[in-house]
């Protein structure tokens, strides 16, 4: 096995890799309390919802550890999940079922793009210092979610954000944990984060701020209710407005991932010549894991940039996911032990991997002002859009505009061109 994972060429170790497979885990196990909330106000069965979270984490985190080698988890997507419910179910009034049947159609399309190994090309075309962007640009976002979770950051009616309730005490655990994490980093503690994430939910329960939990075994919620709708809804996806959510999913998923595995791939040291090794198996494992997902009863899954997190503790290797699988394995059945670990325990660790990432973009030539402008519109529309694919968007309109300003059409790689359109058109028709 040890062989199979490359240890030695990755410079890791079982022990090692365990302790960032758990620490991605619990930085990733608020979906399945958060993504059954979202995606039941569409009418979702929440228990079914809880289900098919877990198996699609499983499945996929499994297949890109055994196929792609990488130290990634998988599980339905943020964004994506309130876009299904938010935007799509009660903002456009498409039933469920047909949005769901949208997602899965979406993630038979990925599948072809990653089989075809467009997916791949479209990642590698992309220059360096936009991956440098993306990377860094997701370290902000990374950053900003925790500082969300943590209270620290809050909405605000008249200057958008601003400082939270320090006396709140939620938001003083994140703090404390944050502190803890720290310094368990600066006394040269590897697993700093995981073992900051478990002193955080150990104070926690200790004052009162964590509920300790009535249960530890919990029944694992039926799937019947969302199980293989996606296949008696088929004649309902043909229309416009439909085909416009299909090509939303397919945008949006597609670059999501694509940030996230550029970010992963660069902190964890697996780029080489500004190309992703096996990146084509990563994406197939990606859009299987979406397929999937649908069937069983969840919207589009994602590689999570949580993933980040193992990394930082030393995640080198498949064998981080397949340990990520087997947390979320045992999370189907002590569902009442993992609703103690709160944002507010998982934000220190958000923020900290955030700030980590960030150093990708000092790997920028900001000296060339042709690459400053896309690379700065990239990193900081992630956090103020809260989406990964709209920084993207936006920092690759902005590319080709700058390059052929600076009459550097020759550096410019075929595919941004067509990207540029693509992206042009999204914004124009379907934002």
């Amino acid at each position: 096995m040890r062989n199979y994972f490359q240890f030695s060429e990755r410079n890791t170790t079982y022990k090692q890799e365990s302790i960032a497979g758990i620490t991605t885990f619990l930085s990733m196990a608020y979906i399945l309390v958060v993504n059954p909330v979202i995606l039941s106000q569409s009418g979702m069965d929440k228990g079914a919802v809880f289900t098919a979270t877990a198996l699609s984490a499983i499945i996929g985190s499994l297949l890109i550890g055994l196929i792609a080698n990488y130290p990634i988890g998988i599980a339905p997507s943020m964004g994506i999940n309130a876009f299904f419910t938010f935007t799509v179910c009660i903002g456009m009034k498409i039933p469920w079922e047909t949005t769901l049947t949208g997602v899965f159609i979406a993630g038979v399309l990925f599948m072809i793009l990653s089989l075809l190994k467009i997916r791949e090309k479209i990642i590698n075309s992309i220059p360096q210092d936009l991956k440098h962007a993306i990377a860094g640009g997701i370290g902000f976002f990374v950053a900003f979610i925790g500082l969300k979770n943590a209270g620290i950051v809050t909405a605000n009616q008249d200057t958008f954000v601003a400082l939270g309730n320090f006396k709140s005490a939620p938001t003083l655990l994140a703090i404390t944990g944050f502190i803890i994490t720290v310094i368990l980093l600066h006394r040269g503690l590897k697993g700093g984060i995981f073992f900051g994430m478990v002193l955080s939910t150990i104070i926690g329960v200790l004052f009162g701020v964590i509920e300790t939990p009535k249960a530890v075994i919990g029944k694992i919620p039926s799937l019947e209710p969302t199980f293989g709708v996606v296949f008696s809804h088929m004649d309902d996806v043909f229309s416009p407005k439909v085909l416009a959510v299909i090509f939303t999913f397919l945008f949006v998923a597609f670059f999501d991932t694509a940030g996230a595995l550029i970010a992963i791939a660069s902190q964890a040291g697996l780029m080489k010549n500004n190309e992703i090794p096996n990146a084509g198996k990563a994406l197939l494992a990606d859009s299987a894991a979406a397929t999937v997902g649908a069937v069983l009863g969840t919207s589009t899954t994602a590689s999570m940039v949580e993933s980040t997190a193992g990394i930082a503790v030393g995640g080198r290797t498949g064998f981080t996911s397949v340990v990520i699988a087997a947390g979320f394995v045992v999370s189907l059945f002590f569902s009442p032990i993992l609703s103690i670990v709160t944002p507010e325990v998982t934000a220190p660790a958000l923020i900290i991997v955030g700030a980590m990432m960030a150093t990708e973009i000092s790997r920028i030539n900001w000296s060339n002002v042709a690459i400053v402008i896309p690379s700065f519109v990239t990193i900081i529309m992630m956090p103020l859009s809260y989406s990964v694919a709209t920084g993207i968007a936006l920092g690759f309109i902005l590319y080709p505009v700058s390059m052929i300003a600076m009459k550097k059409t020759k550096e410019i790689h075929p595919i941004m061109y067509v990207l540029f359109l693509i992206f042009i058109g999204y914004f124009v028709y379907v934002i």
